[in-house]
């Protein structure tokens, strides 16, 4: 039997959406607001969750603990408070969307969690607006 356990968390950053291949027309057309070149913040909510059978010694499936200070000094520690184009190396090169922030967190921490677990990540942009990654 699998059980799906989840963390979750916050931080808030800016970011601008734009393509460098672009030009200042395309990119506006494209991204909208999103393209302004003085940057836009959100408060991104995540969560992250973790599945897998429950370990008989423990009856957990991730120590939450670890799981809290996994998110707290890899994602929170790196994200908050930055602006993800400027202070993000990885961001230099890739749009720092919802899709792609999504898939960076998971990057991260994928290596930090049991390969046996299953893990998946929602961030929320805004209230409305959030994507979900599995690998």
């Amino acid at each position: 039997m699998e059980v799906t356990v989840s963390r979750k968390a916050h931080f808030n950053a800016a970011h601008r959406l734009y393509n460098k291949k672009w030009s200042e027309t395309k990119n506006n057309q494209v991204f909208g607001k999103c393209n302004n070149s003085n940057y836009h913040g959100h408060n991104y909510e995540l969560i992250v969750s973790v599945k897998g059978k429950i370990d008989s010694n423990t009856g957990y499936v991730i120590d939450m603990g670890y799981l809290k200070l996994l998110i707290k000094n890899e994602i929170e520690e790196r994200l908050d408070h930055k602006n993800l184009n400027l202070d993000i190396p990885y961001f230099s090169e890739v749009i720092p969307s919802a899709e792609n922030i999504c898939i960076y967190i998971y990057d991260i921490l994928r290596n930090k969690i049991d390969k046996n677990l299953s893990l998946s990540i929602k961030l929320y942009e805004t209230p409305r607006n959030f994507v979900e990654y599995s690998g």
